[in-house]
């Protein structure tokens, strides 16, 4: 719950930001904080956030264990009677601790995350995201009562931003960083589960081989595509992601992958086939290619099932006739497309009259479909609150965020509570973007 004595203005303001996105997001985005007025610390948990950081006089090392972060970081809000916590996710372990002591000294909590809308926008909330997010307490209806009227059809931004690329490319460089110059962080561990070591090779062969990856992918979606067979889509999520791991009943994604492919082989119609897309990030740690095969052969049906590593998620969904996966963002443009989607996990879209409610073995019998008027609402609702036209990563889309999103921190409101005061701005609709 936000402290209603917190001070407003910005020269009140102390900011410290926690880890944040590869990259400099959160350097420029300190930039602009301090130009209005706030006073801007960063704490860094390796090489990867210090060399991002470039006002080395507001930098705070944290050099001890995962153990003594909760104790050095009441000693930092302490210290800097710190007003306000920006941080990029709320789930890993760093910023679980965060987000609870947060909440418990009245402390505004700012939290970044890949947009809801992939892939042209980014995701900005307060106290939490995605399962811990405001919306999974707003109903439809209340969505619906709070949309404010545009006259035009909010425009969305350009179709291109670059930033899949300067991902991967961050990604890499980050995790080499951490590995070859840490010495001054020897107790950190990232909150995955392999080796740094293993993380930055990973990150490295992707970036590497993407090119390789996208021909073997064109090859052999065009042959799937030319057999004709109706099919269900399974949107794969990386298997360390948060919102997989926080916001799911599986453990692994082979723990899902098996439950899909066996009621699968039990419930749907014996022609229809299946095929599972991979994230765009997907690396090969999580070794989904071998489970969705052993899965396959174990049931009966390795002739009817299929592992696409890339591919254009338009052109898939638009020939699916239902779509199943855990809780990725990717499902909306399912929505959009009022294509039937079930979860088996905790998502902000999940909500009576857009996804399916039924059990995943009547799902893949005779899929419902979503009411296309309900996922507009929760779209607009999106759009007019939490979700920012652009990104992380590339300069262009950086810096398109960055415009609005600075204002909306220094807000005394959320975006959610702005929408329904009726003060907030229809941003969304600015779109003379520089090319």
């Amino acid at each position: 719950m936000q402290n209603p004595e917190l001070p407003a203005s910005p020269a009140q303001r102390v900011f410290l930001l926690l880890q944040g996105p590869h990259g400099p997001f959160f350097d420029r985005l300190s930039r602009i904080l301090r130009a209005s007025g706030a006073d801007v610390w960063r704490c860094g948990f390796n090489a990867g956030d210090e060399f991002f950081w470039s006002d080395k006089l507001r930098f705070i090392r944290h050099t001890g264990t995962l153990q003594d972060w909760p104790a050095h970081l009441e000693q930092i809000l302490a210290e800097k009677n710190v007003t306000d916590i920006v941080l990029y996710g709320d789930v890993r372990p760093i910023h679980a601790t965060a987000r609870k002591l947060a909440s418990r000294r009245g402390l505004r909590l700012h939290v970044f995350e890949e947009g809801y809308l992939r892939p042209y926008w980014i995701s900005y909330e307060r106290e939490g995201s995605n399962g811990n997010s405001k919306l999974m307490q707003i109903p439809l209806a209340e969505m619906r009562t709070v949309l404010r009227d545009t006259l035009n059809e909010i425009r969305r931004p350009p179709a291109r931003w670059g930033d899949m690329r300067h991902h991967k490319f961050y990604g890499a460089f980050y995790h080499f960083l951490v590995l070859v110059a840490n010495r001054a962080y020897r107790h950190y561990r990232g909150h995955r589960s392999i080796s740094v070591m293993r993380e930055f090779r990973l990150n490295l062969r992707r970036f590497l081989l993407g090119p390789l990856h996208n021909i073997a992918t064109v090859t052999q979606w065009r042959r799937f595509r030319r057999a004709g067979w109706p099919y269900s889509l399974v949107l794969m999520q990386l298997e360390h992601d948060s919102n997989f791991l926080g916001h799911s009943p599986f453990g692994s994604n082979a723990d899902f992958i098996e439950t899909v492919v066996a009621e699968f082989a039990r419930s749907a119609p014996q022609h229809h086939h299946l095929l599972f897309k991979a994230h765009p990030l997907e690396d090969g740690r999580a070794g989904n290619r071998t489970a969705i095969r052993d899965a396959a052969a174990r049931h009966g049906i390795l002739d009817r099932v299929y592992y696409l590593r890339g591919g254009k998620l338009a052109t898939l969904l638009s020939q699916a006739c239902s779509i199943v996966t855990v809780n990725s963002t990717a499902a909306q443009q399912a929505l959009w497309r009022s294509l039937p989607v079930k979860t088996l996990g905790q998502a902000i879209y999940n909500k009576p009259g857009l996804v399916s409610d039924q059990t995943l073995a009547d799902f893949f019998r005779q899929p419902d479909p979503p009411d296309p008027n309900a996922y507009r609402t929760l779209r607009d609702y999106l759009l007019q609150t939490s979700q920012i036209p652009g990104g992380f990563y590339s300069d262009r889309s950086r810096a398109h965020a960055l415009r609005i999103v600075s204002d909306l921190i220094l807000a005394p409101e959320d975006p959610y509570q702005s929408l329904a005061s009726g003060r907030i701005a229809l941003r969304q609709q600015i779109t003379d973007i520089d090319s």
